[in-house]
């Protein structure tokens, strides 16, 4: 991918980064108002991008490599999943703090930040291995993730699990998968709802970043040596083993920007219901996201 192309959009985001954060900084954004914009995003925008990019007709995946992404996805998160257990270990994390690092290791931001930025760098077709990120972080995080956090003492939710995400992904790769068109008022539709995604998100994630201690954050030992692991060291894996499985260029640039996208939110947000400490997820998702933007636009701008 050209280097030029990449710095040019990253330089947007950035750019769209930064007016979230003055936005934050005189008051138009605060705790009150970006909750309720998070989830017109993460419920209403980011669904209709997914859908409305399958319905332009633009996505040439064919089914076999549809089902080798799928497959790939599947080899991916079964790979967080045990990292997400030995980079704790390797980090001699103490026992308390242990899930935290589990959490951030196998739930980054592929919807919120995924989606946005996949949408901005990547062509039409990544949007396919975008969604199989997304279904399969949903299933995950609402089983797996909800009992790693409780201790095995909360139960997985069906109802959370069939959130307007994921039934909005799924319906996106039933159209790919029977080719599906649905009549120009409803194409239309998904097209401008979709449309504020990436300004949206972008000026959420300024905020946050205005509303942190970012400073004392980025300190942490600890918090850099799990970024050289897990935002490094693992894309970078990720793209040798596919280009030696020699899938196709736009499943390995998608599959190396879901293993570098940040710490998700989620956690954090369940943390938050749980009654349980919100330190470390909260710096993690901050420094990362941070970093995130160097770091994504080097790996992109490699590939």
């Amino acid at each position: 991918m050209s280097s030029l192309v990449v710095l040019q959009q990253m330089a947007v985001i950035a750019i769209l980064v930064s007016i979230g954060f003055l936005l934050c900084r005189k008051g138009v954004l605060d705790k009150n108002t970006t909750p309720k914009i998070s989830k017109i995003v993460v419920d209403i925008c980011n669904p209709a991008v997914i859908v409305s990019t399958v319905l332009s007709g633009n996505i040439t995946v064919t089914h076999r490599e549809f089902l080798i992404g799928l497959a790939t996805g599947a080899a991916l998160y079964l790979t967080f999943c045990i990292l997400g257990i030995l980079i704790p270990i390797i980090l001699r994390i103490p026992k308390d703090e242990k899930k935290f690092y589990e959490l951030m290791t196998v739930y980054t931001n592929v919807g919120f930040l995924g989606i946005p930025v996949a949408k901005a760098i990547l062509p039409e077709n990544a949007m396919i291995y975008v969604i199989i990120c997304n279904v399969a972080y949903s299933l995950l995080f609402y089983t797996h993730g909800i009992m790693r956090l409780s201790r095995g003492k909360s139960k997985m939710s069906l109802t959370k699990i069939l959130n307007p995400g994921v039934i909005m992904a799924v319906f996106a790769l039933f159209i790919f998968w029977f080719d599906i068109s649905l009549p120009p008022i409803l194409t239309n539709s998904f097209t401008y709802i979709g449309n504020p995604t990436v300004f949206l998100s972008m000026i959420l994630l300024g905020s946050a970043v205005a509303e942190s201690n970012f400073i004392n954050d980025v300190r942490d030992l600890k918090l850099w040596i799990f970024i050289l692991i897990r935002m490094v060291a693992v894309p970078l894996a990720v793209v040798i083993i596919l280009k030696f499985a020699g899938v196709p260029s736009e499943m390995m640039k998608t599959f190396c920007l879901m293993s570098a996208v940040p710490v998700g939110n989620l956690p954090l947000i369940q943390a938050q219901k749980s009654g349980e400490r919100t330190d470390i997820l909260s710096k993690g998702i901050i420094v990362t996201t941070v970093f995130s933007f160097l770091s994504i636009t080097v790996f992109m701008a490699m590939l």
